[in-house]
């Protein structure tokens, strides 16, 4: 039996690495940076995908496809935009190698210099701007709602599997709207489906809120986000949601005919998630033993291993097990039977607890005699002995308590790490005991965002949607303001 993994509380960047290893999600590529996801870390993201891309088509959108080459050109077009991106920009600038004559090693042709470079796509905006400027001409090619899923690609000097890498995968929401409002309630509308999804299929709560003017977006007019707790009392931004009023539009003279024939600019909306929702799955949920996986992400909901000692009792309890396995199966649940000669039962115990299975049934020749099975909860650890005849509905409904229960010890661990703070020195003081989201009054300048940030390496995660108005003074300035804001060190 491997051994076991590194505990959270002693390293807890350790426990992670080690989990997505051991877990089989994924692996560091021989591209500095980047990630090979594995078959079990990606039918996870393929069931992210799924829910997400039917509550996207749900809301009205369409998926497409853009290049993954943007021309240098098209980024200078939108200032700040440029700004935000460049320093992240991988770029192309030729397009053949040959045998170097005296090495005999490869080398870039020099004769084979592009034109106009090329940027390796780290978000699309530009290159599809530049597009919906052929495909909208009137007020009757509006609202386009847009979709593609895609790779991106934005050069990081620090990386970390999921989380933070050179290229990962994603699907980024682009629209285009005859008004300000259309725009806006377009935005807030799909910051919606992101917190819903986040919530009732990764059991995660989520806060919902605004982003300041330093953390907005490159190239946005607001920026909507919604943010997470993860269980070393750091943030993690689960998704986010642009209204980039009509400077996209206007940097690429994309424009519409009105009802009265008059010629407008379009505004616009970006939004998107990523493959750091599976680092928020594993972070948010996870213990020492492993994986804990919510139910609707699981690839494997339940699996059933036999106990047995010989080919004779397998056979038995297998027949039996068929029978069941249909009846799961007939339910929309997920199964696997495990009769597998490879490891004994406490081997694909263990295995199963580290991959996150939320349920695991086991069958013997005495449950056999006696009509039972042995039930074991992923979350909780807890086992049960329930009657045969009763199992399929038992599971059914344990799968749904599952899912609620996890969920639920998220928001009581964000509840309980989770403060307010009425002085820099308490802030300070919450920040470096404790973590978590910290409620504090900010002055509304960039300045004094800085220099907490600089001195405490807290940013501002949001001004929350639901925030109350409430009269105080900053921590750091001593300036009026009206609502407190949260701060968290963050990933």
């Amino acid at each position: 039996m491997s051994k076991a993994l590194p505990t959270r509380s002693e390293n807890y960047s350790e426990w992670y690495n080690e989990l997505v290893k051991r877990a089989d999600l994924a692996e560091n590529s021989p591209v500095r940076g980047c990630m090979v996801i594995k078959p079990y870390g990606f039918s996870i993201w393929e069931k992210m995908q799924r829910a997400l891309d039917d509550m996207f088509k749900e809301t009205g959108h369409s998926n497409a496809y853009f290049p993954l080459f943007i021309p240098k050109s098209f980024l200078s077009k939108e200032a700040d935009h440029v700004e935000g991106f460049a320093k992240e920009c991988a770029v192309v600038t030729h397009y053949r190698l040959m045998n170097d004559p005296v090495t005999g090693g490869v080398v870039v042709d020099p004769a084979a210099k592009l034109e106009e470079e090329l940027i390796v796509r780290p978000t699309s905006e530009t290159v599809i701007w530049s597009t919906y400027k052929n495909w909208i001409q009137s007020y009757r090619d509006l609202p386009l709602l847009i979709n593609q899923w895609a790779n991106v690609v934005r050069w990081e000097m620090r990386t970390r599997i999921f989380l933070r890498t050179t290229e990962f995968l994603w699907q980024e929401g682009h629209t285009a709207h005859a008004t300000s409002a259309e725009a806006v309630a377009e935005t807030e509308q799909m910051l919606g489906v992101y917190a819903t999804f986040v919530e009732e299929w990764m059991a995660l709560p989520v806060l919902r809120g605004i982003k300041t003017p330093n953390e907005r977006f490159a190239g946005a007019v607001e920026t909507y986000c919604i943010e997470a707790l993860m269980q070393d009392n750091r943030a993690l931004q689960a998704g986010t949601s642009h209204f980039l009023g009509q400077n996209f539009a206007k940097a690429f003279e994309v424009k519409f005919q009105d009802k009265d024939g008059k010629l407008e600019y379009v505004w616009g909306t970006s939004w998107g998630s990523s493959t750091r929702l599976m680092g928020a799955l594993i972070m948010a949920h996870s213990d020492d033993s492993g994986l804990v996986l919510p139910p609707k992400l699981a690839p494997i909901q339940v699996v059933i291993v036999p106990i047995y000692r010989d080919e004779n009792q397998l056979a038995r309890i297998s027949e039996k097990v068929a029978l069941l396995v249909k009846d799961l199966k007939k339910r929309g649940i997920s199964v696997k039977y495990d009769d597998s000669d490879a490891y004994k039962p406490g081997y694909k115990f263990a295995e199963y607890e580290l991959r996150g299975v939320p349920i695991r049934l086991a069958l013997g020749m005495r449950d056999l005699e006696n009509g039972t099975v042995e039930v074991a909860r992923r979350d909780t650890k807890t086992k049960e002995t329930r009657t045969y005849e009763d199992i399929v509905d038992h599971v059914e409904t344990l799968l749904e308590t599952i899912q609620q229960a996890i969920y639920d010890k998220a928001l009581a661990y964000r509840e309980a790490n989770s403060h307010k703070a009425d002085t820099y020195d308490e802030f300070k003081e919450i920040l470096d005991s404790r973590g978590g989201f910290i409620y504090a009054h900010w002055d509304g300048t960039s300045e004094t965002e800085e220099k907490i940030k600089e001195e405490t390496k807290a940013t501002i995660r949001c001004i929350p949607l639901d925030a109350v108005e409430e009269q105080g003074t900053c921590i750091y300035s001593g300036k009026p303001s009206s609502r407190r804001v949260v701060f968290a060190r963050a990933y």
